[in-house]
């Protein structure tokens, strides 16, 4: 299992951070690169507490769906997305919003796993690793820019 952390200060407050973070529309944005859209649950808005997406995007040059489910909250400080199904052995993502004054740290903790034993251990630490952790950095960036303008 790996863990991915990325801090992000956001000058706006916990609530619209929190709120931002959990804007499908805004993920569909910030992951239009990858085609990536939400094709079955709920597919705009703000998701909820036991709400689930499916979303369909490429990734390493292959189309894959995704299923996701709001597994905790705690407005506006936590929420907690679990795959459902997909092609990962397991993903969590956990999402902290902490006040700092007139801002907002937003941290993101993704923990998952890959598939395939060895090989997948093997996958994680020289690709996927990174590869999620930019696909965070730049997620983060568009939920600043969104919240901050």
């Amino acid at each position: 299992m790996q863990t991915v952390i990325v801090e992000t200060r956001i000058a706006a407050s916990p609530q619209r951070c929190f709120d931002a973070a959990r804007d499908i529309d805004l993920h569909v944005e910030s992951l239009a690169h990858t085609g990536e859209r939400a094709i079955a649950g709920k597919t705009s808005g703000l998701i909820g507490l036991g709400e689930e997406v499916t979303w369909r995007g490429r990734h390493f040059g292959i189309v894959q769906r995704f299923t996701s489910k709001i597994t905790a909250l705690d407005a506006p400080y936590f929420f907690q997305d679990t795959m459902q199904r997909g092609a990962f052995r397991s993903f969590v993502h956990d999402h902290y919003f902490l006040a700092e004054g007139d801002a907002t740290l937003m941290r993101d903790v993704l923990a998952f796993s890959a598939p395939l034993g060895l090989l997948g251990r093997m996958v994680e630490r020289l690709a996927l690793r990174e590869y999620l952790r930019r696909l965070l950095v730049g997620r983060a960036e568009v939920i600043r820019r969104a919240v901050e303008d």
